[in-house]
């Protein structure tokens, strides 16, 4: 499973937003999620790639089920936190987190879950 973050959806939505309605709800609280994760190993000024990617992995791969549901505005959301925990430069993530042509593969879930594998698919330019 990839996590699909639509770089023009995701523009779109961060430049045009309005007020949130039932059906783009998020049904994640990312305002009061833990990003030191992130924020303790991608730091400036270089933003070592294998650091930033490996920490971005290790928060977001657990929520691609919600991020890969492109009705609800988790993916803006969360990268929209990200970002003012982070004062991260824009298109950082983008820019140095892909393992393929169509993102970021998130490490095999545990056993019993069904699932082989998750993927984030084209990170946001906002990060």
């Amino acid at each position: 499973m990839r996590i699909l973050i639509s770089v023009l959806l995701l523009i779109i939505s961060t430049c045009y937003s309005s007020p949130l309605s039932i059906s783009d709800a998020c049904p994640l609280n990312f305002e009061f999620m833990n990003y030191t994760i992130i924020t303790s190993q991608c730091k400036g000024p270089r933003y070592p790639a294998k650091l930033c990617c490996d920490a971005f992995n290790d928060f977001a791969c657990p929520y691609s089920d919600e991020l890969n549901d492109l009705s609800n505005k988790c993916q803006t959301l969360m990268f929209s936190y990200i970002n003012v925990y982070g004062n991260y430069p824009l298109g950082l993530f983008s820019r140095r987190c892909r393992d393929d042509k169509q993102g970021l593969v998130c490490p095999t879930l545990a056993l019993g879950s069904g699932k082989n594998s998750h993927n984030i698919r084209n990170p946001s330019v906002l990060l």
